[in-house]
C-alpha cells in the first residue's frame, strides 16, 4: 500500500481503489536537503506533503531573528502550511528539513476538488482536523500551565521519543520554550531524581 494512502487509511478505512486513484495520479516525488525549506514565511505554498524519509521542524521567526520552534515532523507525518492553503494568504510558518529528506506532494487544490467529488475525502478532512486540534491544543496548555521542567518531563513521558532521539539539543531546548543550558540542568536534575528514586 502506499504510504500516503495508508496514512489516509488510519482515518478512513473504506477508501476504495476508485477513491485512491485521482489522489494517486496528482502525486509527485520531492528532496529537500538539510537546511532547505518547505515552506517559508512570507510565501504562498498551497501544497501539503507527506515525509517518507527524514525529518523536518515547523517554527515561527521574530523579527529580530528569534525562532520558535512549534513542531517536528518524522515519517509518516502530514505537512504543509495548512492555514495558507485555506485562506490563499502567504505563510506565517516555516516549515525546514533538519536532514535529507524525501516527500511526496501534491497540490491542496487536488485534495479541495476531491471533497467535493468524493465524501471520503471530505471525512478525512474532518478527522484530521480535529486529530490536529487536539494535539495544537494540548501543546498550547503545556506552554501555559507547565514550568519547563514539567514540560521536559511530559515530553519524556508523552511517547515522542524520536524528538529525544533525532534533534539536536539545541531544537529540543527551543521546542521547550527554554535555553539550551537551562535544559542541560533540567535534564541533570531528572537523571539524578531518577537514580535516587531506584
Amino acid at each position: 500500500m502506499h504510504p500516503l494512502r495508508a496514512y489516509l487509511h488510519r482515518f478512513v478505512p473504506s477508501m476504495t481503489d476508485a477513491d485512491w486513484q485521482p489522489l494517486a495520479e496528482a502525486l509527485r516525488p520531492r528532496h529537500l536537503k538539510r537546511g532547505e525549506h518547505f515552506v517559508k514565511e512570507g510565501e504562498n505554498v498551497p501544497t501539503l506533503a507527506l515525509l517518507l524519509n527524514g525529518s523536518c521542524r515547523l517554527y515561527y521567526s521574530r523579527s529580530d531573528g528569534e525562532e520558535f520552534t512549534t513542531y517536528f515532523f518524522f515519517e509518516n507525518h502530514l505537512l504543509g502550511d495548512y492555514p495558507g492553503c485555506l485562506t490563499g494568504q502567504p505563510s506565517q510558518l516555516n516549515i525546514q528539513a533538519l536532514t535529507d529528506t524525501e516527500l511526496v506532494v501534491f497540490d491542496y487544490a487536488v485534495l479541495r476538488r476531491l471533497y467535493d467529488e468524493r465524501p471520503v475525502y471530505e471525512r478525512f478532512a474532518r478527522l484530521v482536523a480535529e486529530y490536529h486540534l487536539l494535539g495544537t491544543d494540548a501543546r498550547l496548555v503545556e506552554q501555559l500551565l507547565l514550568s519547563p521542567e514539567e514540560r521536559y518531563r511530559a515530553l519524556l513521558t508523552s511517547g515522542k521519543t524520536k524528538i529525544l532521539e533525532r534533534i539536536p539539543q539545541h531544537l529540543v531546548a527551543n521546542y521547550l520554550g527554554i535555553k539550551p543550558v537551562s535544559l542541560s540542568r533540567i535534564r541533570g536534575r531528572v537523571a539524578r531524581n531518577g537514580s535516587n528514586q531506584t
